[in-house]
């Protein structure tokens, strides 16, 4: 339940940062408006006293250049002079006709008080020009682009969240199975070969029980892996080559004969990390399966780890098919895979309980078509 609330929290806060960012150019935009309105009521204050002055001066050889270049400069905007007596006496920088008096409402309908004047006109009404009217216009338009940004933005990320909840949970259901399957198998295995061995051994059989044993632990950590995914896990101080040769020792028991796998080669290091052994084996584990199907049952698996001070990289390489370069963060995504039959979630678990839960990394540190794929974890230095 506590999930759903913290959603619905993100969702107000969206909303209210998105309110927030509607007002912000909806305040500018107004802002402008009022300045360039003042502005306006300025020029029209000028234009009011230069034709005042030109009403007074009737000296011909008087030089008006700078009185028509004020006149000039008003051009975009509409105005109309206006009698005492209400009778309109001239019409600058919109259509003249006859119908004076639906003019002059138009005018008054604005809203905009008229400047008075003293000149050839008694009142000057004008209007806004059409810059100021689209700039007006603008925040609306502006926010039915956002609405309607928002509004399909919303459909796509419902749709694809709707679509990714599927595909992990399909994920989840077969990784579950696909956990299951190996010990489940290996059961099955064992059962079989006492059922058909009449003369069987004390050596034999108590090897088949210790099998026995181990699928079933096995059992047990797969319940447990699955227990604590999205809960934090207890991490313990381990020995990194004892955790990967556990994780050997079960895998090769269930492998091939053809598979050779080849551990600490190169190396003879033997940190201490900080791990949940239980959740990072199943990290190894799902690795070394990737490697098997992409081998077709024959290759060789190597295994080395590198103290890097900071950091201890393990490298996990296989002789199988390889990974395009261009997929090789696609493969940690959820629901991605190459296989015909796979599910594509176990590298998307690793990542999450690598990164999440023991603060490393998992990458593809190297691939090659047809010669295979070295896989890197890496893991803080454990510093008691």
């Amino acid at each position: 339940m506590d999930l759903y609330q913290k959603t619905s929290r993100w969702k107000i806060y969206l909303f209210l940062v998105g309110i927030v960012i509607l007002l912000i150019p909806w305040l500018f935009a107004n802002y402008l408006a009022k300045k360039l309105q003042e502005g306006e009521q300025k020029k029209m204050q000028i234009y009011a006293r230069t034709m005042e002055e030109l009403t007074r001066n009737t000296d011909n050889q008087a030089d008006f250049t700078f009185h028509q270049q004020i006149l000039a400069s008003l051009k975009d905007i509409p105005i109309l002079a206006v009698s005492e007596t209400g009778r309109v006496v001239d019409v600058i920088n919109c259509n003249f006709n006859e119908d004076t008096v639906s003019l002059l409402k138009e005018f008054k309908s604005t809203g905009i008080p008229p400047i008075e004047s003293f000149g050839y006109a008694r009142y000057i009404y004008y209007k806004h020009p059409q810059t100021m009217q689209l700039l007006n216009y603008f925040p609306w338009f502006q926010l039915i682009l956002l609405v309607a940004y928002a509004l399909i933005g919303y459909a796509v990320f419902n749709t694809s969240r709707r679509e990714e909840q599927n595909r992990v949970w399909v994920g989840m259901a077969k990784e579950t199975a696909h956990q299951l399957g190996t010990p489940i198998s290996g059961i099955m295995g064992w059962i079989e070969n006492l059922r058909m061995s009449d003369d069987i051994t004390p050596e034999e059989r108590e090897e088949i029980l210790k099998e026995l044993q181990k699928d079933s632990f096995k059992l047990q950590q797969v319940a447990d892996r699955f227990s604590k995914i999205g809960s934090k896990p207890e991490l313990t101080a381990s020995s990194l080559r004892e955790q990967l040769m556990m994780c050997k020792e079960y895998m090769q028991a269930r492998s091939p004969k053809t598979i050779e796998y080849e551990f600490f080669a190169h190396s003879d290091c033997d940190p201490q990390v900080m791990i949940n052994s239980n959740l990072f084996q199943w990290v190894v584990e799902n690795i070394l399966r990737n490697s098997l199907d992409a081998m077709d049952g024959k290759g060789k698996i190597s295994v080395d780890c590198i103290d890097e001070k900071t950091h201890i990289d393990i490298l996990i390489k296989d002789t199988g098919h390889g990974i395009p370069s261009s997929k090789h963060n696609a493969i940690f995504r959820p629901g991605f895979t190459t296989k015909q039959r796979g599910w594509g979630l176990g590298l998307s678990l690793a990542k999450r309980i690598i990164e999440n839960y023991h603060r490393g990394k998992i990458f593809v540190k190297e691939s090659k078509i047809g010669e295979g794929t070295t896989f890197c974890i890496q893991l803080p230095v454990y510093q008691p």
